[in-house]
């Protein structure tokens, strides 16, 4: 799957060389959140900008982590509402492996070098996995989300995300905690539930008949902006 660089002096020009490649493939560009938003916005509405979902990618054998990060096209959530909560549309185009702060989001250490990159998106976008020509979003319909009395570790309120998942033709009822930050009339809502690709369709990438490859597992994160007035 490629090498992972490590030595400090190394880190700069593979941090370079990380964003030339992010900005020159279509569909991959991910812009930085911005301080401000750049539009007013319904209750309830998330900020398709500043939102990112993140995947953890397992080995198997003797293959490699990955982060992948990708953008929303759309979506609202209605907290507290205990049906129609909303939903969340998830721009599968705009997907790529492994660029630094993903990596360091979902805590894994090491960069990955841009030809790696590119090929682990290629593989992520193609006909095994994700499929994007025939598959170009997913979607999460939120059936409720719900306030609970528990508090996140950060002493954060807890809302209980339930819905459908679906994902490559395929749909799965899920269900997971999010922890609620309310500031300056925004939630900024953090949580992760984990899929197996098989379940959705979906063929684990390999090769080296089979001594290298990515694990069944994914565990996704969502880290949400979402309008409150």
């Amino acid at each position: 799957m490629g090498t992972f660089q490590f030595a400090r002096s190394s880190r700069p020009l593979a941090i370079a060389l990380s964003w030339f490649f992010l900005h020159n493939i279509a569909t991959a560009q991910l812009p930085a959140e911005p301080q401000v938003p750049a539009k007013s916005f319904a209750q309830g509405e998330v900020d398709a900008q500043r939102s990112r979902v993140y995947i953890r990618v397992g080995k198997t054998g003797f293959g490699h982590e990955h982060a992948v990060v990708g953008m929303l096209k759309a979506g609202q959530v209605l907290l507290e509402h205990e049906e129609n909560a909303g939903e969340l549309i998830f721009e599968l185009g705009s997907f790529v492996a492994d660029p630094d702060y993903a990596r360091q989001y979902i805590g894994l250490e090491g960069l990955s070098d841009p030809a790696t990159q590119q090929k682990v998106t290629a593989n992520m976008r193609g006909s095994e996995v994700l499929d994007v020509a025939r598959f170009p979003t997913a979607n999460f319909r939120i059936k409720s989300a719900r306030l609970t009395q528990r508090k996140s570790s950060k002493g954060l309120a807890v809302h209980e995300f339930s819905g459908e998942f679906s994902l490559h033709g395929v749909t799965r009822a899920i269900q997971f905690p999010v922890e609620v930050e309310q500031f300056d009339g925004w939630a900024h809502v953090r949580g992760s539930f984990k899929i197996r690709q098989t379940d959705f369709g979906m063929t684990p990438f390999s090769k080296a008949f089979g001594t290298i490859g990515v694990a069944n597992e994914l565990q996704i994160f969502g880290d949400l902006y979402i309008a409150q007035r």
